[in-house]
This record gives structure tokens, C-alpha cells and sequence, in this order.
């Protein structure tokens, strides 16, 4: 799937619930920064975390390590050792941390998403969908610490005061233009999964593939969904076909106010930071925006409502 503002460009089974391996750990950064005061805070690793398998940070007990490290072990090298550490520094226990998560989901208005731990290694109750998984990511590239950090190819850590060179796991940032991020990852359950940020000129967009046989396959995926997405599409700003289409509009708009003193009203445009759209270069010619108002309104009707939303139809 790729997406742009919440716009699906291309979908396959974009909906459908499945495992989602280490790109969890979006979910867990977020989490970790949100409910951190000083990143530079010392953690202690306990020997729970020390002892966690598969892709690893390298935490023994009793090692020494800052907040802001254990976070690039956990984004860069996907250290799942680090993702528990840094659930038992903020909640306690990974419980407590997973019920963070799925609090932050359903403030996100996930639907279709559950999480039971921290580094996304295969659990029956967790999972999420490849268009929720964007949304999530789209979250998480909005936290300056986090852009920082999933941009970075490589990164010395201290543990115990000892440095620690990490390579990022994302084989296409440096590689591919535009790649700024985000999360790759792999179970035997969810496969490979890699969630992509990129982006050239004006344009911005969120790629995720889930359930690839191979990192082979994950990486020709992505490229190819990149690569069709940025041959294809081009950002117009919407903004003057807006505001031409209101200015007619308000023109010819006759108001009826129930039990109201008089008709007299003023209806202007909310000024949108946002007014760039993608659209497919064969269907720019049929962008067409519509701008709908009430026209008949009740007393009281009170400054700064708002009567209608825009909404623009690419055909």
C-alpha cells in the first residue's frame, strides 16, 4: 500500500488484519517519547529485557544506557532487548506499556489494530493493517526525534560508557532517492514487512509492504510501488480552483435563517495549509472541486461556524 494525507494511492489488501514483525516499534517510539521527560534519563536493563531473542541491541543485565540510545537500537538495529527495556522504563512491565499502545490506537482511530508487546514478535492478539500501519508511521514522522532518528544510517550508542557503532536495517535509505525512513521488519509469522517514507520535490508519501516471502521481494516491492507512484502522480495545489469556486459560489448563495432577525450573512473561506493533492497525470484535467453551503439555517447562528467542508472529486 501507498499512501499520501490519508489518501490511498494504490491499495492490495490494504485492510486486512495481519502481523507486522519489528514496523511495531513505530508504534513503541512513539509511545517511549510521549511519556519521556528527559531522553537522556539513564536506564537500568533488567534480566528480562537482556534475555529478549531475536534481533538484538546486545543488553546484558545490569547494563547502563540512555533513553535516546535505546531508541536507536531499537529503530536502527530493531533491537527487540531494547524495546523491552524501554517498556519497563516508562510503564513498568510490557503489559502496562502494550495497554499505552493500544490506548494511542484508538486515539489514532485504528480499528483494526491490537498490540500485545513492544517489538512485534508473533503473538496471537497482535496486529494491525497495512493502511493502519501508515497512519502510524504518518503519526510518528511528525515527532522530530523520530524523523531524526529513522533517517540515520548509522549511529555510535554507549553502553556502560562504552561505544557501539549500529547500522540501520532499512536497505533503501541511501539507497533509493528520497528515502527518509521508516521501520523494517521480520517473523516467521508476519515475513517480511517494510514501512518506506519518501520524499522528492513536493510530494511525500508512506509505502508499506507486509507479508514478503524474501527481503528480496520486499525490497522489488517497494521500489516498484515507489517508483509507479512517483512516475505517475504529480502534487497540484488546489488552492486558487478553491478559492475561485467559492468566490463564485458566495456570490450567488441566498441564505434563509429559521427565526432569525434578519439574513443577513457573511460566509467566508477557513484558510487551509494544506491545499496540495496528488492526483494521476492522466486525470488532471478532471479535477473538479465542489463546494456545497446550507442555505437555510436556525437562529442562533454564532461567528466562526462552519456550514460546510470542501470536498475535492478526482474522476
Amino acid at each position: 500500500m501507498i499512501g499520501y494525507l490519508g489518501k490511498v494511492i494504490y491499495g492490495k489488501k490494504e485492510n486486512e488484519k495481519c502481523k507486522m514483525a519489528s514496523t511495531t516499534k513505530i508504534m513503541t517510539s512513539i509511545i517511549v517519547i510521549e511519556n519521556t521527560k528527559n531522553l537522556n534519563t539513564k536506564v537500568k536493563v533488567s534480566s528480562k529485557a537482556a534475555g529478549t531473542g531475536g534481533s538484538r541491541l546486545g543488553l546484558h543485565e545490569n547494563d547502563e544506557i540512555t533513553v535516546k540510545d535505546l531508541l536507536y537500537g531499537l529503530m536502527l538495529c530493531s533491537g527487540n532487548d531494547a524495546a523491552i527495556a524501554l517498556a519497563e522504563h516508562v510503564s513498568g512491565n510490557v503489559s502496562e506499556f502494550a495497554n499505552l499502545m493500544n490506548k494511542k490506537a484508538k486515539e489514532l482511530k485504528l480499528e483494526n489494530t491490537h498490540f500485545v508487546t513492544p517489538h512485534g514478535l508473533d503473538a496471537e492478539e497482535h496486529y494491525t493493517t497495512a493502511c493502519e500501519l501508515a497512519k502510524i508511521a504518518d503519526y510518528a514522522l511528525e515527532i522530530k526525534e523520530i524523523e531524526q532518528i529513522v533517517r540515520t544510517k548509522s549511529y555510535t550508542v554507549s553502553i556502560n560508557g562504552n561505544p557501539k557503532n549500529l547500522n540501520n536495517t532499512n536497505e533503501l535509505l541511501g539507497y533509493l532517492e528520497g528515502v527518509y525512513g521508516v521501520k523494517t521488519g521480520f517473523t516467521n509469522g508476519a515475513n517480511r514487512c517494510l514501512v518506506t517514507s519518501i520524499k522528492r520535490g513536493n510530494m511525500d508519501v508512506i509505502c508499506v509492504v507486509l507479508g514478503a516471502d524474501t527481503k528480496k521481494d520486499r525490497t522489488k516491492d517497494s521500489i516498484e510501488l515507489i517508483e509507479y507512484t512517483f512516475a505517475n502522480y504529480q502534487m497540484i495545489d488546489l488552492k486558487y480552483m478553491i478559492e475561485d469556486e467559492f468566490d463564485i459560489l458566495a456570490e450567488k448563495s441566498k441564505f434563509y435563517i429559521d427565526k432569525g432577525i434578519n439574513d443577513d450573512l457573511k460566509i467566508e473561506l477557513e484558510q487551509n495549509d494544506i491545499t496540495y493533492y496528488p492526483v494521476n497525470k492522466q486525470n488532471i484535467k478532471d479535477v473538479n472541486i465542489e463546494i456545497e453551503i446550507e442555505n437555510k439555517l436556525e437562529a442562533p447562528v454564532y461567528k466562526d461556524n462552519i456550514i460546510r467542508k470542501i470536498n475535492n472529486k478526482n474522476r
